[in-house]
């Protein structure tokens, strides 16, 4: 058993502060910041906690959007609740402005409590005498290097949503302060982000841990390296990099293009692929399940149980409830490609219109319940009247699909039981398309590139064909292997919070998101099935606005130095 797991950041830390100290108790009305920051307490107990509630402020992407994935506000996926209340409706049709956006994803106050959090641990932290050490350094050193990460996390969930915002540094502002703070541009927030994973990468933790069942939780070096490379990458995509929404605007992303930006993420990425820490697993849907598995960089701790599948299992089974709650589209199967790495609209491909998920990429399956997938010891009925879409009031698919992926072994059970359901956050396999991308950008589509995206292809089951590049063909043109990573990376990270951040940063989201969410509706007539294509929703994508969030409207008003996002 995991400790420290389902970590609320709610909860007073002054209260737990309290039930720690056995040396001394107070009030509770009295416990100030140095009762928590204590010179006497060596052991650093207290401020540990403190840190602790930190953590607990990484999001869990499960089902975190108003009840649903936040994939269900891009193009690979529809929620299947009743009503217009879902993550599609808040994020990506006209009801996404400045009043409406719900709590679950305006996240400007949430993450600068964050920050806040971490500055009073950064400049409070050295009077606790800890004894322990790791490495050489002071254990609240790199608790304190451990702060800081959190702290830039916080940093890049607020540019990647709003484009340049406050920098603060260490500095905790009072209520006698002046706090009429102007946004930072986007490229000193930038490198503020990067300095930040540059100074502390040496002093944090080395994967692997050497004790997981209490340290897998905390970032190690490897950590910050990846952070580091993510934000870099999405700094050199064409939404800040070329394509600002604004171009004379420094909050909203760079004013000139540098195909500079595409090389130093792509060797941001290499550094991390050279550290020979991290390696793909074997067998893609272990990645999900194997707790302190070679692959993982950065996580959220969540426990073990059953959540993911009784909020987003098929309906229809005693025994084994599930509300499907998430219906994958059309258009996300149809990128799956086939075994052979071909696509399926490649004529020599093999795929079959009658029978469509024969012979697929094994991801697929791994990722997606579709009719005739095995489950809880049967073959899934989705066709309509089926005992998975009985077509009744009961909430279920509206695309004939369930979501698979992060889900048990349960194809050959009757029932549901207890398995890690951690959120993985950064993954080496992100790291690796990264660098393909970033690559391909600045460099073509050289033999790196190839063989990164074929380790990927190569671990998910693609068969290697006879010029052993697992379905990849030979003389791409750079325009050629940037769809063939766009693809890829959809497949790969479908529901991880990926795509959602891809069609915005390539600046596609007015394309895919502009056109009908589709289904299937599958008619069974004796042992024949047809498969009939459906618009299952609408959405509007209004642009340039909406590939920025708005700055909160109390903020812009109680603050006059705060600029608004275009079009908000």
């Amino acid at each position: 058993m995991k400790n420290h797991k389902n970590i609320i950041a709610a909860i007073s830390l002054i209260v737990i502060i309290a039930g720690c100290k056995k040396y001394e108790q107070f009030p509770v009305d009295k416990v100030t910041i140095s009762h928590i920051f204590d010179s006497k307490d060596s052991a650093g107990v207290s401020a540990q906690q403190y840190l602790y509630g930190i953590y607990g402020m990484l999001k869990n992407g499960h089902n975190r959007v108003a009840g649903d994935y936040l994939d269900a506000a891009s193009d690979d996926a529809i929620s299947s609740a009743s009503g217009a209340t879902n993550a599609v409706t808040v994020l990506s049709t006209a009801a996404y402005n400045s009043y409406t956006v719900p709590t679950d994803e305006n996240l400007w106050a949430y993450y600068y409590s964050g920050i806040r959090s971490t500055n009073e641990f950064v400049n409070n932290i050295d009077v606790v005498p800890v004894l322990a050490k790791y490495h050489g350094f002071s254990m609240k050193y790199v608790w304190k290097s451990e702060a800081r990460f959190l702290r830039a996390m916080f940093y890049f969930e607020l540019l990647k949503r709003y484009g340049g915002v406050p920098l603060l540094g260490n500095h905790v502002y009072t209520i006698t302060d002046n706090v009429a703070l102007p946004r930072n541009s986007f490229d000193e927030c930038v490198k503020y982000i990067v300095s930040e994973c540059d100074a502390i990468k040496d002093s944090l933790l080395v994967a692997p841990v050497a004790d997981p069942n209490a340290d897998s939780h905390r970032p190690t070096k490897g950590s910050a390296m990846a952070l580091k490379a993510r934000v870099l990458l999405y700094a050199a995509s064409p939404l800040f990099n070329g394509g600002n929404i604004d171009p004379t605007n420094n909050l909203t992303g760079y004013t000139d293009f540098s195909a500079d930006r595409w090389a130093a993420a792509a060797t941001a990425a290499k550094d991390v692929m050279d550290l020979g820490t991290y390696s793909l697993l074997p067998n893609f849907k272990d990645v999900f399940l194997t707790q302190n598995n070679s692959e993982i960089l950065f996580e959220r701790q969540v426990g073990n149980n059953t959540s993911i599948e009784t909020t987003n299992g098929p309906v229809g089974f005693t025994g084994a409830v599930g509300k499907g709650q998430t219906s994958p589209t059309q258009s996300l199967v149809d990128a799956f490609p086939m075994q052979n790495g071909l696509p399926i609209i490649d004529p020599s491909s093999g795929y079959d219109s009658n029978n469509p998920y024969a012979g697929r990429d094994p991801r697929l399956t791994n990722t997606i319940l579709y009719n005739g997938a095995q489950w809880l010891n049967t073959q899934l009925q989705t066709f309509e009247g089926g005992q998975s879409k009985p077509n009744s009031a009961l909430q279920q698919t509206k695309t004939s699909y369930y979501m698979r992926k992060f889900m048990g072994d349960f194809e050959n059970t009757n029932s549901y039981s207890s398995h890690s359901a951690d959120w993985i956050i950064m993954r080496y396999a992100d790291i690796v398309l990264g660098y393909a991308e970033a690559l391909n950008e600045s460099a073509g589509p050289t033999t790196d590139v190839y063989n990164a995206v074929i380790s990927i292809r190569k671990r998910a089951g693609i068969t290697a064909g006879a010029n052993n590049l697992y379905g990849l063909k030979t003389g791409m043109t750079k325009d050629e292997m940037r769809e063939v990573i766009h693809k890829e990376r959809r497949v790969e990270f479908a529901f991880e919070e990926s795509r959602y951040w891809d069609i915005r940063r390539w600046k596609i989201a007015e394309t895919v998101m502009n056109q009908p969410r589709t289904g299937l509706s599958i008619v069974k007539l004796g042992s024949s099935l047809t498969y009939n294509p459906i618009n299952v929703l609408t959405t509007k994508f209004d642009t340039p606005k909406m590939y920025l969030y708005p700055i909160p409207y109390d903020e812009v008003l109680k603050n006059p130095n705060m600029k608004q996002n275009p079009g908000w």
